[in-house]
């Protein structure tokens, strides 16, 4: 634990920060500056109203306890999953209806258009928005099976 602050989780889950001048904040929540670009540097603890409570310019250099605390909260509120396979996709134009397969199992999702798949990272890294608002991930098409990467392609 830092000495100017401890971080555990009360009875009922919740994140609760203290601080050295005694203050304690109950239910206080991580916060990615950069979740995308850099996802272990950059983060805040901030307070149920708003406020940025610390900043941590690194989970690495947190201690083992607090940055796993930290990372399950994250875990929880980061609902992102993971496209591993795209199964089957119902026309190559939008609407569309994709079965994939993901890191959390079988899952249906409905793109609305060719917008909802934005690059993040040079020809590797794509994000998908399903018309539900759930977001998915390909972290590395390059990953992805021969047929998964075919139908993709009619996307990109």
């Amino acid at each position: 634990m830092s000495r100017l602050y401890e971080l555990r989780r009360n009875a009922h889950g919740r994140l609760v920060l203290h601080m050295a001048d005694g203050s304690e904040h109950v239910g206080v929540t991580p916060v990615r500056a950069f979740p995308i670009a850099a996802p272990d540097e950059g983060l805040s603890l901030v307070g149920p109203e708003g406020n940025e409570l610390i900043w941590i310019a690194r989970l690495a250099e947190l201690a083992p306890e607090v940055r796993a605390l930290i990372e399950e909260d994250l875990r929880v509120r980061e609902f992102l999953p993971a496209i591993t396979r795209i199964v089957s996709v119902s026309s190559f134009s939008t609407p569309s209806t994709w079965q994939v397969q993901t890191d959390r199992g079988a899952a249906t999702l409905v793109l609305k258009g060719e917008e909802d798949i934005r690059r993040l990272a040079p020809r590797t890294h794509l994000r998908i928005s399903a018309s539900d608002g759930v977001q998915f991930q390909i972290a590395d098409l390059t990953q992805l099976d021969k047929g998964s990467r075919k139908l993709l392609e009619r996307f990109l």
